[in-house]
């Protein structure tokens, strides 16, 4: 802890204390003076805010957009292989600089900045039970927080619905009320065991479906083609395997009406672009729910562990975040970076597509999360990039916001807007908008928490949460003898 760290520890126990002392009870200065009825389930402080998790919860809300761009400029089809783009990445004067940027995506952000979001959005569970047990909540810390992950289901459902379909909100929110909780006492090495039963169970199960689920399809369509080419009549389930091929390979590589369909429908202005893709959120949100819980859950409760153990807030050795960042990133980038090349290699074949790059997958990306994790707090806790890690802290102070606002830039600058730019921008010409978000993220932020104590929507979240609203702006601290008086 740095000695400006220490000052506001400092004075946010001296105001306690002074709060504290008209209870007759209690002692000002004892560990029991934060169990009053008054502090017990009240919104964390400014000053009570974990810097460094702020820090990486912004950095990976950030890194998120790496992969997001794609949707939003080409759609779902295009997020992880863009085979459909009217401009062809691989392919065309631009395939090297393209294709230079989609391997870069992929080996250095794609899952890994998803993982380490949940991570901390895990830590945060954490952290707002222990707060609320320190301060004698009891059972009002389970009322808060089934309230704070209700609403984030709506805002996911509101965000789906109205904004942008590739909501991640709902997911977060329902893995809180129905997997989480019971979880938060749970010892470090145990959390880390069935994180890790999670994690490879959905690996397990997500890799076999995504493998044999086209290769049985595939099988099926080539009994129903044997038929025809011996001129027998097909039933109607040979109808149907044909059908199904033909719409897998459809959503793989996307015919030329399918994507034009899709244009035109986005490029309509914003009522037209929003009943095109929200007709299908519910379903969307629910079948992710269901299928990829383990994506979420597993990584929250690692997430868990490493707030309790102290890695997420910066407390460990320099020796330990050096060794994670090295072997973490070094594994993933080999293990993400082959899959990549063979995927190239193959023409983006299918099988070998989902064989060397789905497979391999959550090795990847979840030694991707903490290879990031480490390096950076190796460079947080070698006080190295001060100005930018502090503006990507005050992104992560606002992630929320920050979040909405993304979705809402990016669909008026490709969909809503006048630009009609979605699925006509050159592929590496989209990460100049993400270099433009960035910016403007980290400086709205910084501008933003200079004048209130949270971000609009975390103000608007809060206020939700406690059923009362919260103060906005920032008042300047009175001095200390006044307070004792207040707090008389």
């Amino acid at each position: 802890m740095d000695s400006q760290d220490a000052g506001i520890a400092e004075t946010a126990e001296s105001v306690a204390t002074g709060a504290a002392a008209t209870a007759a009870t209690v002692a000002p200065g004892t560990p029991e003076e934060l169990a009053g009825p008054a502090y017990a389930t009240k919104p964390v402080a400014r000053q009570e805010r974990v810097s460094s998790v702020d820090m990486l919860r912004g950095f990976s809300l950030m890194g998120i957009l790496v992969m997001n761009i794609c949707d939003f400029a080409y759609g779902f089809n295009n997020y992880a292989f863009p085979l459909s783009t009217v401009k062809p990445v691989f392919s065309g004067p631009h395939w090297k600089v393209n294709t230079t940027v989609w391997f870069l995506r992929w080996i250095l952000a794609e899952g890994k900045m998803r993982a380490m979001f949940s991570m901390l959005f895990g830590a945060g569970v954490v952290l707002l039970t222990q707060r609320a047990a320190e301060r004698g909540a009891g059972v009002r810390a389970a009322d808060i927080y089934t309230r704070r992950n209700m609403w984030l289901v709506v805002f996911g459902m509101l965000h789906g619905y109205f904004i942008w379909s590739g909501d991640i909100l709902f997911y977060y929110g329902t893995s809180a009320l129905l997997f989480l909780f019971p979880f938060r006492n749970v010892r470090v090495k145990r959390l880390i065991w069935v994180a890790g039963i999670v994690l490879l169970v959905h690996s397990v199960m997500m890799a076999g479906a995504q493998y044999g689920m086209p290769y049985g399809a595939k099988q099926a369509a080539a009994k129903a083609n044997a038929k025809l080419a011996r001129h027998e009549t097909l039933t109607e389930d040979d109808v149907s395997d044909l059908k199904k091929w033909r719409d897998l390979q459809d959503q793989w590589r996307m015919s030329e009406e399918s994507r034009n369909k899709d244009i035109a429908a986005m490029q309509q202005g914003y009522w037209k672009a929003q009943g095109h893709t929200a007709k299908d959120v519910l379903k969307g949100e629910m079948k992710g729910a269901y299928f990829a819980f383990g994506d979420w859950v597993g990584m929250m409760l690692l997430g868990m562990a490493l707030y309790k153990n102290g890695f997420l807030s910066g407390k460990l050795s320099m020796k330990t975040y050096a060794w994670t960042a090295a072997i973490g990133l070094g594994l993933a980038w080999t293990v993400t970076g082959v899959g990549a090349w063979k995927a190239w290699e193959g023409h983006f074949d299918l099988f070998q597509t989902a064989m060397w790059m789905q497979f391999p997958y959550d090795i990847g990306r979840v030694a991707g999360a903490l290879g990031n994790a480490g390096l950076l707090l190796l460079l947080w806790k070698a006080g190295m990039l001060k100005w930018v890690f502090r503006r990507i802290a005050a992104v992560g102070q606002m992630a929320l916001t920050n979040y909405l606002l993304t979705s809402l830039t990016m669909q008026i600058v490709f969909a809503w807007g006048p630009w009609h730019w979605y699925g006509y921008v050159e592929y590496y010409k989209i990460y100049f908008a993400v270099a433009a978000m960035w910016a403007t993220n980290m400086t709205f932020s910084s501008i933003w928490l200079r004048y209130f104590e949270f971000g609009p929507m975390e103000w608007v979240w809060r206020s939700l949460t406690y059923w009362k609203r919260q103060p906005m702006r920032i008042v300047a601290d009175p001095p200390a003898s006044d307070r004792l008086v207040q707090a008389a």
